[in-house]
């Protein structure tokens, strides 16, 4: 047994897993080449009860003995988001992209996790999505909050994550006791134009129930319409109750497939 790991093993191998998706499923699949970043459990995760909800776990509460926490993104094809593009609904596929994506989050983080334990590594885990309080509409476990601390991406002003390749996509997590180092992958200090303060909130003209502003997020007003999609789709019908998705504020804009203020600092 080698007890030894690192960080660009672990990207390969995610990276081939999710490759490998469309022949497991015997379809094209929606996916592109995830990202993979590393951060030590310190005092940076202190701060999820403040920033995520008040009571939030904290990595060393899912593995007393981690070390790191892992923290990947999936991105979605471009054809995907660009056909959910159109309307004030989800497509068809967006919905059936989310049922699938969660479960290729929970497998990718097994295989993560056996990966790790194969090295002499414990590792502690929790579910793609559904950690959710109902009524805050609040995580104690956010995927997003964590890639945020661990630079895997940044906040936009949608409050989805944005990361090198942008918005479209879905992240995942775990925590481990290999040591990992420090290892991000945002360059800038914001992703967002507009929190950047350059010009956009294109995400807010796009949100069909206005649930979006500079000056805050509808939580709730959201999560209704997420909720009247599952329930009043008739393509819709035949996927888990839980598909509560809408995506019009990530569906082509600036960030969707890209870190905007990266590019713009660049010229």
């Amino acid at each position: 047994m080698t007890n030894t790991i690192t960080v660009d093993e672990l990207r390969k191998f995610s990276q081939t897993f999710v490759a490998r998706e469309p022949e497991r499923l015997g379809a094209d699949g929606w996916w592109q080449t995830p990202l993979l970043a590393a951060a030590p459990v310190d005092s940076r995760f202190d701060q999820l009860p403040q920033i995520a909800a008040d009571d939030h776990v904290l990595p060393q509460d899912l593995l007393a003995t981690g070390r790191p926490v892992i923290l990947f993104f999936i991105p979605f094809k471009k054809n995907l988001v660009k056909e959910n593009r159109q309307g004030d609904r989800p497509c068809p596929n967006w919905g059936r992209a989310y049922v699938q994506t969660n479960d290729l989050i929970g497998r990718l983080t097994r295989a993560l996790g056996n990966l790790l334990a194969e090295r002499g590594f414990k590792s502690g885990q929790t579910p793609a999505t559904h950690n959710c309080d109902e009524v805050r509409l609040m995580a104690r476990w956010s995927h997003k909050h964590l890639a945020h601390l661990a630079s895997l991406g940044r906040f936009g002003i949608h409050h989805m994550l944005i990361t090198p390749r942008g918005s479209t996509g879905r992240p995942g997590s775990l925590v481990t006791e290999a040591e990992l180092g420090d290892h991000p992958l945002i360059e800038t200090r914001e992703a967002c134009l507009l929190k950047a303060g350059k010009a956009c909130g294109q995400c807010i003209k796009a949100c069909p129930v206005e649930a979006l502003s500079e000056d805050g997020f509808e939580r709730r007003r959201c999560g209704d319409r997420l909720t009247e999609n599952q329930r009043t789709l008739a393509y819709f019908a035949d996927l888990p109750e839980s598909t509560r998705v809408c995506g019009k504020c990530v569906a082509v804009m600036p960030c969707s497939f890209k870190n905007p203020v990266a590019v713009q600092n660049a010229k």
